[in-house]
């Protein structure tokens, strides 16, 4: 099956051909030049069997769904709680519809993967009358590279219920617990700013702190939506536009405020990791994937400096390299991957999933 997978992130959109579960080529742009995006991914890639979106919001949904106008209106009202990357996930799908209006068109949800969190991590310590619907909980985010982490650990390690640390590292960053193949704690929560400290999102926040705000600086709720989503994280501690290239490069310069805000980028990340880890009984991997990690591998050889505690070490010269790989010495207590997210393998094998079960009930129907 040829699946066009369609990856809007925070910071960039990107774009694959999947054939029979292998990615054969890919494409990505800024979101400065994302403009009639779908149609130049169909130009590219003509003939193709469906399409496939990443939806970072899915609400209560548990797994991938073909898509309709229906389910794209329902998708459409969580916007609000991710407002970078809901918007755009439904922009293509439309564009998806209008260019080829037979093509089916499957979504897939970040937050599929960690619907069932047990109670515990679920749950917000919030009035019962708020939370007794369910709604107002921890959703969890970057599902799909998180469990294309743990599908590739397992096999790795040829062990059916590894405990795993997934580290996410781009734009956005988060820290999975990952039992056997599930998602038993993870920073994210309700929305994607939850956890440590992003590229130009705030990560957690006292909300005391939120509320001082509010109460004493002339601020709006979309004000302050905007200060929380864009000019925050490393970004707001260093005054660009939150690259962390440019943070680094900074850094390097001399710069006071870059060099602290990488200080507290690291610390953040460190502080989740410890609190994953104590979610499971064990850690027998860590895997750190996303965009840092492929791109600024001395900043991970930086990172776990601090996570000796926890058995996590790498070795400098093993971060060098573009593909699957093992960072751990020899002989380490933890072995360390860095893995690509592989959420375009993810996305084309829902699409085959939900798109084999269609062709069984039919088949069942005709009989």
């Amino acid at each position: 099956m040829r699946v066009l997978t369609l990856n809007p992130g925070s910071s960039s959109l990107k774009s694959s051909l999947v054939v029979d579960g292998t990615p054969v080529g890919w494409a990505a742009m800024s979101l400065d030049d994302a403009h009639d995006s779908a149609g130049q991914a169909l130009d590219r890639w003509s003939t193709v069997d469906a399409v496939a979106i990443r939806f970072v919001h899915g609400g209560s949904r548990t797994g991938p769904v073909r898509l309709t106008q229906e389910v794209l209106e329902a998708l459409e009202k969580l916007s609000p709680f991710a407002p970078l990357h809901q918007p755009r996930a439904v922009r293509l799908a439309r564009e998806v519809f209008r260019l080829r209006p037979g093509l089916p068109v499957i979504a897939s949800f970040d937050t599929a993967f960690h619907s069932g969190l047990p109670e515990e991590a679920s749950r917000y310590a919030l009035p019962r009358e708020w939370t007794s619907q369910g709604r107002l909980r921890r959703y969890g985010f970057h599902g799909l590279s998180c469990r294309h982490a743990a599908l590739r650990v397992a096999a790795l390690l040829d062990a059916e219920t590894p405990e795993i640390l997934c580290c996410h590292l781009g734009a956005g960053v988060s820290v999975t617990a990952i039992r056997g193949g599930r998602s038993v704690d993870t920073s994210m929560g309700f929305t994607p700013l939850e956890g440590p400290a992003m590229a130009t999102r705030s990560g957690s926040v006292d909300p005391g702190l939120l509320l001082h705000v509010l109460r004493t600086a002339p601020m709006s709720i979309d004000d302050m939506e905007d200060a929380l989503y864009h000019r925050s994280g490393l970004a707001g501690m260093s005054g660009t536009n939150g690259d962390l290239r440019a943070v680094l490069a900074r850094e390097a310069a001399g710069d006071p405020d870059a060099r602290s805000a990488v200080a507290v980028y690291l610390h953040r990340i460190r502080r989740e990791i410890g609190a994953m880890a104590a979610s499971l009984d064990r850690v027998d991997a860590v895997v750190f994937t996303g965009g840092v990690t492929e791109h600024q591998p001395e900043l991970i050889v930086r990172l776990a400096r601090g996570l000796g505690v926890f058995g996590i070490s790498v070795d400098p010269a093993r971060c060098l390299g573009d593909s699957d790989r093992v960072l751990s010495p020899d002989g380490a207590p933890v072995t360390v991957y860095a893995m690509g997210t592989g959420e375009d393998v993810e996305l084309a094998r829902d699409a085959e999933a939900v798109l084999a079960v269609e062709q069984l009930v039919v088949s069942g129907s005709d009989g």
